[in-house]
């Protein structure tokens, strides 16, 4: 009796893991140009929101014209994990067009053959927001970021 229980237990929760683990899976990436979103207030030290989506609120802190970091609250919840990647390809398209639909589309740019920095939070579907920079516009680029390997 006492075996049976633990074999459901177990079951449970490896079905419970599978369950959660698919579900991360399943969301999709959207790519931003935080170049762009940041741009006017590169100059400016401080706190400055870049964007609003739903509930999340998305600012940067910005230190001697460089990026300090980037952190999400949401209006209900607080503040929302934030992951560090890195990569060397352009994953957000000029304009600040939304790349999700085609994250390897690449764009011309002055950046050309340089590292990039995105910034990524879950939003309240599990997808993946991910706001891009060049390397050069964050004040501690490597610190933190792991090899972004996009999602097939």
């Amino acid at each position: 009796m006492i075996r049976t229980k633990q074999f459901f237990t177990s079951a449970a929760v490896v079905l419970s893991l599978l369950v959660v683990d698919g579900a991360i899976a399943a969301g999709k990436a959207h790519h931003h140009n935080g170049n762009q979103l940041a741009s006017k207030k590169i100059k400016t030290n401080g706190k400055h929101v870049i964007e609003k989506k739903g509930k999340h609120t998305v600012s940067i802190e910005v230190s001697n014209g460089k990026i300090a970091g980037l952190k999400v609250k949401h209006s209900e919840k607080g503040d929302v994990a934030v992951k560090k990647y890195k990569t060397t390809k352009k994953m957000a398209l000029l304009g600040g067009a939304n790349a999700s639909s085609n994250p390897y589309i690449l764009a011309q740019s002055q950046y050309i053959g340089t590292t990039y920095i995105g910034y990524a939070y879950a939003d309240e579907y599990g997808d993946e927001q991910i706001y891009w920079f060049p390397y050069d516009m964050i004040l501690d680029g490597d610190t933190g970021a792991i090899e972004y390997v996009p999602s097939i």
